[in-house]
C-alpha cells in the first residue's frame, strides 16, 4: 500500500515540478523577446505541424507511427507535444515516489541523485530515438540552462513529496 501511495504522491509532485520548471523556461522565453502569453506558450499553441513539435513531441510521433503503422496527421502534433511533455514530468515524479518506497537509501541520496538521472536521461533516450542531438553537440550555456531548469523541477518534486509524505528532511 505504501508503494501505491508514494507513487501517487510522486505523480502529483511531478506535475507541480513540471509546472515550476515550465515557469522558469517561460521566464527565459519572455526575457529573450518571446511575446506569447503563458497559456499559449505552455500548451504549445504555436505547434501546428510535426516540423515545429518539440523533441518529446517528436518521440510521441514515432510512438504513434509504431503503434498505428501510419504517419499521424499534423493536427495531432500539438496534443502529442503536450501529452508527452506532461507525461514525462508526471511520470518521473511517480518513479521518484516508487523509488522512495523501494530503496533503502537515505532520502537525501535520492534527492541528490534525482536531478542528474532525469536530466541525463533525455540526453540518452532522445538521441537514441533520433529526435535530439547527443549531449556533446550542445554548448555549455545550453546545457547549463537545461540543467538549471531540471534542478528546479527536482527541488520541487522532492520538496512536495517530502511535505506530503511527512518524510524526514
Amino acid at each position: 500500500m505504501r508503494l501505491v501511495r508514494n507513487a501517487g504522491v510522486g505523480l502529483l509532485a511531478g506535475a507541480l515540478g513540471t509546472a515550476a520548471m515550465d515557469l522558469v523556461l517561460y521566464q527565459r522565453y519572455r526575457r529573450s523577446g518571446g511575446k506569447s502569453g503563458i497559456w499559449r506558450w505552455e500548451f504549445a499553441s504555436d505547434v501546428t505541424s510535426w516540423e515545429n513539435a518539440s523533441a518529446p513531441g517528436q518521440l510521441g510521433r514515432k510512438a504513434l507511427r509504431l503503434s498505428t503503422g501510419h504517419e499521424p496527421p499534423p493536427e495531432w502534433a500539438r496534443a502529442t507535444t503536450n501529452i508527452m511533455h506532461w507525461a514525462t514530468g508526471v511520470g518521473w515524479g511517480g518513479q521518484y515516489g516508487a523509488v522512495a518506497s523501494l530503496a533503502s537509501l537515505h532520502p537525501w541520496v535520492r534527492r541528490v541523485a534525482f536531478v542528474p538521472v532525469v536530466w541525463l536521461s533525455g540526453y540518452v533516450v532522445l538521441p537514441l530515438a533520433k529526435v535530439y542531438k547527443p549531449i556533446w553537440a550542445y554548448d555549455a550555456r545550453t546545457l547549463r540552462d537545461d540543467l538549471s531548469a531540471h534542478i528546479v523541477y527536482g527541488a520541487v518534486v522532492s520538496a512536495v513529496f517530502a511535505v506530503l509524505t511527512k518524510e524526514e528532511r
